[in-house]
């Protein structure tokens, strides 16, 4: 009996081991925006906003900045934005640091190109 007690004991703790070799974190890819890309502030981070609905808590009434459709790019420049320098800007770095709502890698390198592009209300 004991020696049964010792196998089940001995299987046990290698299973345990050994059964997490799968689990392996994918790693997060970055995502690279060519340099010749013009990025709109329009089409490209205004809906941004609208995907992850950042109107339901940054509204006229609620937390700054106001993003609500139309008043995002007069509420983010220059508060939240110094454009030419995306590392500087609160937007980006709230967003990219801290990972505030999840934003996807694709968003994140769409902001940061259209900031260090000089954040323009295109």
């Amino acid at each position: 009996m004991k020696k049964l007690l010792k196998i089940v004991l001995v299987s046990s703790i290698t299973l345990l081991f050994f059964s997490c070799y799968y689990d392996e974190f994918p790693e997060e890819v970055e995502v690279v925006i060519p340099p010749d890309t013009v990025i709109s502030f329009a089409d490209d981070i205004a809906p941004i906003f609208v995907t992850y609905n950042c109107a339901q808590c940054h509204n006229a009434g609620g937390q700054s900045p106001n993003l609500t459709a139309g008043s995002e790019y007069a509420a983010l420049v220059p508060a939240y934005v110094s454009a030419g320098n995306s590392s500087g800007s609160r937007l980006y770095t709230q967003l990219a640091v801290n990972g505030h709502r999840n934003v996807n890698a694709e968003s994140l390198a769409l902001i940061k190109k259209w900031i260090d592009d000089g954040a323009e209300n295109n």
